[in-house]
């Protein structure tokens, strides 16, 4: 399963990797569930919600080109055990096999990350600064080379590849299906499933447009059990996309810098909690 645990554990770092490398990441009110009979039988509610998930999965997979916006959340537990949550906007587009390109602001940072294909650009607007690596290959080359390497601490990246179901369901110990939700005013089908390091819950769009629309990611293994939210919204299939949509120019005056130098890129500021450790 690629997800990723948020390693809050008293420090603002960005989340990191579980399960199948050492990675990924449901506090719900499990007694008012039982009582209200949603839980039919477990084996049943596992089946039933693989089998949703697969849809979404195949769905995602199959498109070739889309784009969307997303509100994401992030919690840390500070070393007072004060819960703390970062807030961030972005925007994605997407073309198969290997086009992206995603922005993200938030209080703290405002990046954009541009891959044509031959070469991933990473940009700090806020600080004026950029960094190129060579990265030749398609999207599902481009996520395994930046995990391998510990640069990608996104959950939404399960999204991206042709992988998706394997991807999410790797380490996956059960899953229900909880009902049905309502996110921005669209009708959605609930699961949750487990892990052993993490629980994780996802919304998906009912009809013939099965998008993930919320993912709730729990680490069970932190203390105050802090969560990654991602709001997936906009979600578009005929936004332009061609090459120009994927070239990358630096402004202006920016420096280009080595990779560690690109200070605050991340959803979790360094050092904005007194006493944290980074």
């Amino acid at each position: 399963m690629r997800k990723i645990l948020i390693s809050v554990a008293m420090e603002p770092e960005p989340p990191s990797r579980l399960s199948r490398r050492s990675r990924f990441w449901i506090v719900g009110a499990v007694g008012m569930l039982l009582s209200s009979g949603l839980f039919v039988s477990k084996a049943s509610a596992g089946d039933d919600a693989t089998q949703i998930l697969k849809g979404m999965s195949d769905y995602l997979a199959s498109q070739k080109t889309f784009s969307l916006a997303f509100d994401s959340d992030v919690e840390v537990v500070t070393p007072e055990v004060e819960k703390i949550q970062f807030a961030s906007s972005g925007k994605m587009l997407l073309s198969r096999p290997d086009k992206l390109r995603v922005s993200r602001t938030g209080g703290y940072a405002d990046v954009e990350i541009v891959f044509d294909g031959k070469t991933i650009s990473a940009l700090g607007k806020n600080i004026n600064a950029f960094t190129q690596m060579e990265a030749v290959g398609s999207i599902d080359q481009l996520i395994g080379k930046l995990r391998d390497m510990n640069i990608v601490s996104a959950p939404g990246v399960d999204f991206l590849g042709t992988h998706v179901f394997e991807d999410l369901m790797d380490g996956v110990i059960s899953g229900s299906h909880i009902g049905l939700g309502v996110i921005d005013g669209v009708e959605c089908e609930h699961l949750a499933f487990r892990t052993r390091d993490v629980d994780w819950q996802i919304w998906i769009e009912v009809g013939s447009r099965p998008i993930p629309r919320k993912y709730v990611i729990t680490s069970k293994a932190v203390g105050a059990a802090p969560q990654y939210t991602l709001r997936i919204k906009d979600w578009k299939t005929d936004a332009p996309a061609g090459v120009e949509a994927f070239a990358f120019t630096p402004p202006s005056g920016a420096n280009k810098v080595a990779l560690e130098s690109l200070v605050n890129f991340d959803e979790v500021p360094q050092g904005i909690i007194a006493g944290a450790k980074k």
